[in-house]
């Protein structure tokens, strides 16, 4: 520490001799208050400093040298005081005297830790200096102080329990001092070294202490705290609340999202801190940093898996960025950590962010179609869907399958898995259905999912398997002819509507419907006009598969028939028709294409008859403009500038034909009346 010397006194009286000058020298305050405190009479010393503090007090202004001379009293009271372990005195006194912090800290090695290294440095007086205690602590002051009692003063119980006494009341008046230096002195020092020292040690007197409030109202409030300094301490004491708090305020968004981990497994437990897991979401929203939101976010998987998944889909991934690499490093991330949280990611994906990349389509779908044979795999689904497809097609069910499995099976994760499985499979148009098929089938050995099979099938153009499964295996000819209405889709959109609806599977539903949904998603394609020759070309595959029925089909292809009597020709209908079966079936279908077949040739009579009456009428008013244009004459024309003229070898002029007509058609804009060839 640097010393500092007092000023010198000051004589108004001086006595000139023959050979010196003398002069007469007040006693000053400093003389004074050294005199008294080296007799001991420390009572006598401070009434002299207070009386001094008084009458500079009352003064308009002080000059500096008046108050370093009290300053400096103060401290050798101070510190005279420190050596008497008078401890709430000194503290006093020190702060009256403007002792720097860092003096008094040195006393406290345990508190200051590396905070004072060997090249710090302090301005105090000379004279301070050399009546310091020359201890290295207060812990040797209050151990020389101590009374010898048998066996010694270290063990003895008496001086053991004083020790402790005089420990807790150096602490209380370091503690004390430091806190009414920060209120009144911080701002006047511009050495940010001491505000340093002064915020760390209080700060860990607090938390020694176990004062929560005041040590929060430090670390929330400006300060200066060494964090390498006071962060083991907290530690140590289990104050978790006030290290996160420090942590924030200091930026240390590794350490405090670290902190948060430890709280949420229970590494760290501090009643202080409620809901460490939603500190870290709030933070890590707030934040809106991508490595910190997929670092944190996957790791929380584990603990919460919805709010994790809202951090990775909006703060993990951000705007869409194309090509998709970083969502599929995230993806794989994901995957290694929570196969489940992954499908949820992938989801998203697709059925929310409309993602068109096949490989993703191709994994949700192989994802759904794993969860759907693991239901298989349990014996009571795999029961109950069976009979599910045992009554219905022992039954006369109009309705789909798909719409008959949903309104008479009880509600449960399987059945949803079933639906969301079905509608994925239709309204993707990006998975690769080959291998989707090869699976569904390999494990499909009791016919329980020949829905599924035909969807995929009709993604394959595999038209006559695709209905052939339909009628023949499940016996859903609602679905077939649906699959020939919409060009080889076997769910329409509004099954697909009414299912979203009903089961909240709006965003599988969205991929195939483009009525508006309760989450306003849209498909991923608009919706196409199917071509009426691919309608005509399934509808006469269906007409097959339902004659390849025999006549139990009968009915059946006699209402199809029926209804699609316009889009069948019945020359090849009837090429078709086994021989066996009865009139009755064909009969509906017969009636009505010979009376449409009439219908058309009565038509084209009518139209015939009218078009013949138009070219009569044409006729009848043309006649008299042709007789009074004149007709076509040919005759020779002279002279050699006319363009139409032809020249024989002896240059003769030839006849040349002139259309009188021409000023006919000019009449009518330009085109002469025209007669329709009614043979």
């Amino acid at each position: 520490m640097n010393s500092k010397t007092s000023s010198l006194p000051r004589s108004n009286v001086l006595i000139l001799g023959s050979n010196s000058v003398q002069c007469l020298l007040p006693s000053t305050l400093i003389a004074q208050a050294d005199a008294l405190l080296d007799r001991h009479r420390l009572e006598e010393a401070v009434n002299l400093a207070d009386r001094q503090l008084k009458r500079l007090q009352s003064r308009v202004s002080v000059g500096q040298e008046e108050a370093d001379e009290l300053r400096y009293v103060y401290q050798r009271i101070g510190f005279q005081c420190l050596t008497e372990t008078l401890f709430d005195d000194a503290g006093r006194h020190f702060f009256t005297g403007h002792l720097d912090p860092r003096v008094l800290i040195r006393y406290y090695p345990d508190l200051c830790g590396t905070l004072l290294g060997e090249d710090e440095s302090a301005d105090i007086f000379e004279g301070v200096v050399e009546h310091m205690p020359p201890e290295d602590s207060i812990d040797d002051i209050i151990r020389n102080y101590s009374p010898h009692l048998a066996p010694n003063t270290s063990t003895a119980p008496p001086t053991v329990e004083l020790r402790q006494v005089l420990n807790m009341a150096a602490a209380d008046m370091l503690k004390v001092f430091l806190r009414k230096w920060r209120a009144k002195r911080r701002d006047e020092v511009k050495d940010r070294r001491v505000n340093e020292v002064v915020d760390t040690v209080l700060g860990r007197l607090y938390t020694e202490s176990e004062e929560t409030t005041d040590l929060l109202a430090l670390i929330d409030g400006p300060n200066d705290i060494v964090l390498q300094e006071l962060e083991p301490v907290l530690i140590k004491s289990s104050r978790y609340d006030a290290l996160c708090r420090l942590y924030k305020n200091r930026g240390e968004e590794a350490k405090l999202l670290d902190a948060w981990s430890k709280l949420i497994t229970g590494e760290w437990i501090d009643l202080d801190v409620h809901d460490p897991m939603a500190s870290m979401f709030a933070f890590l929203n707030e934040k809106r940093d991508k490595a910190l939101a997929h670092q944190w976010g996957i790791w929380l998987l584990k603990f919460d898996q919805d709010s994790a998944m809202r951090l990775l889909l909006t703060v993990g991934l951000g705007k869409r960025v194309k090509g998709g690499t970083e969502e599929t490093a995230l993806l794989r991330r994901i995957q290694d950590t929570d196969p489940v949280a992954a499908t949820q990611f992938l989801e998203n994906l697709v059925l929310n962010r409309r993602n068109v990349d096949p490989d993703w389509h191709s994994q949700l779908a192989n994802v759904y179609v794993d969860q759907l044979l693991s239901c298989c795999d349990d014996e009571s689904t795999s029961k109950l869907w069976r009979a599910k497809v045992g009554s219905y097609t022992s039954g006369k069910v109009d309705v789909p399958f798909l719409s008959y499995f949903a309104s008479t099976t009880p509600d449960s994760d399987s059945k949803r898995t079933r639906l969301r499985t079905a509608l994925f499979l239709q309204g993707s148009k990006l998975y690769d259905p080959e291998p989707i098929r090869q699976k569904l089938e390999q494990h499909d050995q009791k016919k329980m999912l020949s829905l599924e099979i035909a969807v995929v099938l009709g993604k394959l153009g595999r038209h006559r398997e695709a209905l052939g499964t339909l009628v023949l295996d499940l016996h859903d000819s609602a679905s077939a002819e649906i699959y020939c209405t919409l060009g080889g889709a076997v769910i329409s959109p509004k099954a697909a509507h009414a299912l979203g609806e009903r089961f909240n599977l709006q965003a599988w539903a969205s991929l195939i419907t483009p009525l508006p949904l309760a989450n306003k998603a849209t498909p991923l394609e608009r919706e196409k006009t199917v071509d009426d020759g691919l309608k005509k070309e399934l509808t006469k595959i269906l007409l097959g598969v339902y004659m390849s029925g025999g006549e139990a089909m009968a009915e059946r292809t006699a209402a199809l028939l029926s209804a699609q009597a316009m889009n069948l020709d019945v020359d090849e209908v009837l090429a078709t028709v086994p021989p066996e079966w009865p009139l009755r079936v064909l009969s509906s279908f017969l009636a009505r294409s010979f009376r449409r077949s009439l219908h058309a040739h009565h038509e084209a009579l009518l139209v015939k008859a009218v078009a013949a009456s138009e070219n009569l009428a044409v006729a009848e008013r043309t006649w008299a403009v042709l007789r009074e244009e004149g007709a076509v004459i040919e005759e020779a024309v002279d002279g050699d500038d006319d363009v139409g003229e032809k020249v024989d070898g002896d240059g003769v002029g030839l006849g040349v034909s002139l259309d009188e007509k021409a000023g006919l058609r000019a009449a009518h804009g330009g085109e002469s009346p025209v007669q329709v060839d009614l043979t």
